[in-house]
């Protein structure tokens, strides 16, 4: 069996660059010693930004409002489409308009807590100190938050937490939120701020004087590659969840981009925090294509529960309440139904594999509003969640307030990605990260969400305070040349690629490999993991990466509309990924938040941390194609936690 020396090395420590005062007091004391770039300069500048959700919308509006020179570049035919709007509960702030004892401090607490003390703490800071201002500015911009009856903005709560942060409208929060920062972007391209490019996916990122200075995209209708430059590039394009095949996200999702820039030397953190959401749809046939999210929110008003007779395949309504098992309300009386994600897709996994799981392939469990109907009233229920049960009903053809819903754990959410020092920008020079795309804030399991919030504080309030601070020092240089061997080299090396793809004559299309791969990662690499199965998973996906470069068929040509090329490079990068994912996973030797080790857990089954080896963020390097070495190479930032001390998490 493989163990972590065959597959990993250990480098030099990193320094994350958060400033030494205590963490309330990093995010002021960082803004006070940016450098700044004077209004009249700013015009000099072109920053390219790759992504238009709520992390790339807000930062290219916001640097184009500032008055830099903004290329921002989308795979989709408009910024709207950007995955952001399949976000559905919520948005979280500290901004303590109930009497419920909020705060920063206890929305820090329950964000490094959630977490699993893998985040750090000064991030988390930012995070709820910044979550004021986005409210208020997401509000201006155009997103329609609930209201109160007197007026007020509305919330509710979401997992992880005793307190109601959430901000909301309806079940269509990240769709609102993406409409108005879209607009927002909109409005500066009509100024000519920002030149917005769709249809073009980054394939490679341009590094010269060992900084970032470009990127490589392809036109994903004529199929024309070309090199952009400029003096920062900003990647905003989401995280990873689809190396699952069958996620939670868009099928459209991809991490090529993130990917080709580690490839660069962008060293990636934690990729095997991957989060299970605990309210996805079940997969009802192998020929799904993807998973369906429904809301965390929706555990605010529903009760989960499995019967209590293992393989009891009685109709739900012929289940009386002494012979149902409402699981998480009995193992976690304090939070209940709103356990974070982690605990509670664990907690499904375990009674789903112990026999008790519901519905046609018994591989579900109930979420039921019986309870909130009879105490709220059908109208009151339907007010809070009708978008989210008459999408329910179109994939099931089940009315949610008459049958209970089925609900299963699905992959979902990276916590891991590109790794970034606090100001967000990459161990590659000049290039930044913002939203899922990057590793902070969440640590090893996300709150509900913080997701939105995250987004929204690095695209609007952290890069443009970033960006600048870099980009002061380089006034007067200009933006590199098209003929320089740094963009000439980056150009071969992505149609050499494309090249290859065409030019394989093999006899499987990709999508039949990427459907390989998650089934691979799923078993060994899912809910619950051993160093056994990771060993195994790394085996299978080197060997599935082999048969891939040997027998994928890819149709059409490069120089036209070509979706089988796009997936075709996509599922590429997936197959690199998924051998890291699982090398991380077997690295890192104990259990914290999603990441699941069963040889590391309490005596009643919950996550058994290891304080003294792995209060730290893990930051790798790949080794090089045809390397003597093929391992690959940890670096190490050590974690440090003052105002929420290290301790064991418990939800009872």
């Amino acid at each position: 069996m493989l163990a972590p020396d065959d597959v990993r090395v250990v480098g030099c420590p990193l320094d994350g660059h958060v400033p030494d005062v205590p963490a309330e007091q990093a995010w002021d004391d960082r803004r006070l010693h940016y450098d700044l770039v004077a209004p009249a300069n700013r015009r000099k500048f072109t920053v390219i930004v790759v992504g238009t959700g709520l992390a790339g919308a807000g930062a290219a509006a916001a640097l184009g409002e500032l008055g830099y020179q903004v290329e921002c570049f989308t795979i989709h035919d408009a910024p709207r489409r950007a995955h952001s709007v399949a976000a559905q509960g919520g948005i979280n702030a500290a901004r303590a308009r109930k009497v419920d004892n909020d705060s920063v401090h206890r929305f820090v607490k329950d964000t490094v807590k959630g977490g699993d003390f893998r985040g750090r703490e000064a991030d988390a800071y930012r995070l709820g100190q910044e979550s004021v201002r986005v409210i208020d500015h997401m509000n201006a911009i155009g997103a329609p938050f609930a209201r109160e009856y007197g007026g007020e903005l509305a919330t509710r709560s979401f997992g992880g937490v005793q307190v109601s942060r959430t901000y909301y409208t309806r079940g269509q929060t990240g769709q609102q939120l993406q409409v108005a920062g879209a607009n927002a972007l909109l409005r500066q391209v009509a100024r000519g701020a920002v030149a917005l490019h769709t249809r073009q996916e980054m394939l490679d990122l341009v590094v010269a004087d060992g900084r970032a200075q470009g990127i490589v995209v392809r036109d994903l209708v004529t199929g024309e590659v070309r090199a952009v430059t400029g003096h920062a590039v900003v990647l905003a394009t989401g995280g990873y969840g689809n190396i699952y095949c069958k996620s939670t996200l868009a099928r459209n999702s991809n991490a090529t981009a993130a990917w080709r820039a580690h490839r660069r030397g962008a060293h990636f953190a934690n990729p095997a925090f991957i989060q299970f959401h605990p309210t996805a749809l079940p997969l009802t046939s192998q020929w799904q294509s993807k998973t369906i999210l429904m809301s965390e929110s929706l555990r605010n008003d529903g009760r989960i529960w499995v019967p209590l007779r293992a393989d009891d395949d009685r109709a739900p309504a012929d289940i009386p309440e002494a012979e149902r098992d409402y699981y998480l309300e009995r193992r976690y009386p304090t939070y209940g139904n709103l356990t974070p994600r982690d605990v509670a897709s664990r907690a499904a996994r375990e009674r789903i594999d112990a026999g008790h799981g519901v519905g046609p392939l018994r591989n579900a469990v109930y979420l039921d509003f019986a309870d909130a109907v009879a105490r709220l009233g059908r109208e009151a229920v339907m007010t809070r969640y009708s978008n989210l049960f008459h999408m329910y009903e179109q994939a099931t053809g089940d009315d949610p307030l008459r049958t209970p819903m089925r609900i299963a754990p699905g992959a979902h959410f990276a916590m891991g990605g590109l790794w970034s020092d606090y100001d967000l920008m990459t161990s590659v020079p000049g290039l930044f990260v913002g939203g899922e795309v990057g590793w902070g804030y969440h640590g090893a399991n996300r709150l509900g969400a913080n997701s939105l919030l995250s987004a929204c504080v690095d695209g609007w309030f952290t890069l443009p305070y970033a960006v600048p601070g870099y980009l002061a020092p380089l006034l007067g240089s200009p933006v590199l040349r098209q003929e320089d061997e740094a963009v000439l080299d980056a150009l071969e090396a992505v149609r050499a690629r494309t090249e290859r793809l065409l030019k394989n004559d093999g006899t499987q299309g990709p999508d039949r490999f990427h459907r390989r791969l998650g089934e691979i990662l799923y078993r060994y690499a899912g809910v619950t993991r051993t160093p056994e199965g990771l060993a195994q998973g790394i085996t299978e996906i080197r060997a599935l990466r082999e048969e891939f470069w040997r027998d994928v068929r890819v149709l059409g040509e490069g120089a036209a509309l070509n979706q089988e090329l796009e997936r075709a490079g996509r599922v590429a990068d997936y197959l690199e990924m998924a051998e890291l994912l699982c090398v991380d996973g077997l690295d890192r030797d104990e259990s914290c938040g999603a990441h699941f080790r069963a040889d590391h857990q309490t005596p009643d089954g919950e996550a058994l941390r290891d304080d003294a080896t792995g209060c730290r963020v893990s930051a790798w390097e790949s080794p090089a194609p045809g390397a003597a070495d093929g391992r690959f190479v940890r670096h190490d930032e050590p974690l440090t936690f003052q105002a929420v001390p290290l301790q064991t998490r418990n939800y009872a």
